[in-house]
């Protein structure tokens, strides 16, 4: 059995007194993709924040590539996600002033990358997105699902051994979402990543090898998909 590549242990937190996760557990192994369903407000986007490390829970223990996320500082974290983990975030969260082939390197240049070499990288990432043509565009200057599909090609550039993905094909039409769920899925299947990918559309559920569902911060059921 492979040791996770994500754990969560008795995990809960709360904003103000609302609470979003409540003593979740969840573990997800390498090539694994896991689908975290439920409505809105039910704790999914929560779960993903702190499974990557961007927030920490105030109860329970998150790990990431078997490294307690609790005993690292914020830089530490930081270099784990540059290095091992993509992220896709809702509405792409791309740096505004940069173009898209820039947007796409950034992990890259920030550890420290050639210059070229990144960018060159870049490139062929944003045409595995359709995205080639537009790589000198600011995000300002394409639509919302251009911007999600550099998004998606930033995550995938540094072959990383965790995936995170937070409604990664909302905004975008059929033909662009078959493409990015393709990129995904392979990124898992044939790579080897774990990928946790929130969604509320059951049809991207379906896709998974185990769907989690949450209602009000709890896992409410659990099924094993293939």
């Amino acid at each position: 059995m492979n040791a996770p590549a994500v754990e969560l242990v008795g995990v809960s937190h709360s904003y103000a007194r609302t609470p979003a996760l409540q003593h979740v557990s969840l573990s997800v192994v390498p090539g694994e993709v896991v689908a975290v369903t439920g409505p809105s407000g039910c704790g999914k986007s929560t779960l993903l924040h702190v499974a990557a490390g961007l927030l920490r829970p105030q109860e329970g223990r998150a790990s990431l590539l078997g490294q307690d996320l609790h005993h690292l500082d914020e830089t530490a974290r930081a270099v784990l996600r540059r290095r091992e983990v993509g992220i896709v975030l809702q509405y792409g969260q791309l740096v505004p002033d940069l173009p898209l082939l820039d947007n796409v390197a950034l992990p890259l240049l920030l550890d420290g990358g050639d210059l070229a070499q990144s960018r060159t990288a870049a490139q062929e990432a944003l045409e595995r997105v359709g995205l080639q043509d537009a790589a000198q565009a600011v995000p300002a200057e394409v639509s919302g699902g251009q911007a999600q599909r550099a998004a998606v090609a930033r995550a995938l550039i540094t072959s990383p051994r965790v995936l995170f993905a937070d409604e990664p094909v909302a905004s975008l039409d059929p033909a662009g979402a078959r493409q990015v769920l393709g990129l995904l899925m392979s990124a898992a299947r044939l790579g080897g990543a774990a990928l946790v990918l929130v969604t509320h559309d059951n049809t991207v559920a379906a896709l998974a090898d185990r769907e989690v569902r949450l209602r009000t911060g709890s896992i409410e059921h659990e099924a094993v998909l293939r």
